[in-house]
């Protein structure tokens, strides 16, 4: 049997290693507390990253787009006018007799002339209706592309975030290990020793 000094020196080195892992304890738990609760807020800033349909409420700019019946209109007030001025002027001037041919002459110049400014207009306020349409168009193409970069950008900086988080929950759960394996081993190796000894 092993006298007790020989028992108290071979159990020391495993009860030394055993009381150094309660060195930093309280350390360690605020530090593994931390982590979680870092770790917990970024998986959740992680998991409610807006993935939403940018595209899903863009209207069609050129839906509403119509045809253009004002220069119509236009033409018609137009040859009106012209054939109740020509009729007016022709039938003093010329009598009864030629009114017919000349009338009919003068109505299909001043018709034609009649078209071509109600087409002009027409035409220019297309134009202008599609430029509007067209920018319009771009404006909202604009929009989603600008919120679909500010989105890449949230979510590479919440995914390296969590990345962090998660490292440093990791290294507190491998220092809140290693510092119960060497209480652990400690004791079992100070134990072990005096078992060990008392058996010689």
């Amino acid at each position: 049997m092993m006298d007790p000094i020989t028992m108290a020196k071979n159990g020391a080195a495993g009860l030394m290693s055993a009381a150094t892992s309660f060195i930093g304890g309280g350390a360690r738990k605020k530090e593994q507390a931390a982590a979680n609760a870092e770790f917990n807020k970024s998986k959740a800033d992680f998991n409610n990253l807006d993935t939403s349909n940018l595209y899903e409420n863009q209207s069609n700019a050129f839906e509403d787009l119509t045809v253009q019946t004002k220069q119509a209109d236009f033409q018609a007030q137009q040859n009106q006018q012209n054939q109740a001025n020509m009729m007016g002027s022709m039938g003093a001037a010329a009598g009864g007799s030629g009114i017919a041919a000349l009338a009919q002459a003068m109505i299909g110049q001043q018709s034609q002339q009649s078209q071509a400014a109600g087409i002009s207009i027409g035409n220019q306020e297309m134009a202008n209706q599609q430029a509007v349409m067209s920018q319009d168009q771009a404006d909202q193409t604009n929009l989603i592309s600008g919120e679909s970069s500010s989105r890449k950008l949230k979510a590479s900086k919440v995914e390296t975030q969590f990345g962090m988080a998660m490292e440093r929950k990791g290294a507190a759960t491998a220092a809140t290990s290693a510092a119960r394996d060497q209480l652990v081993g400690g004791v079992t190796s100070a134990i072990g020793a005096n078992v060990k000894a008392s058996m010689e």
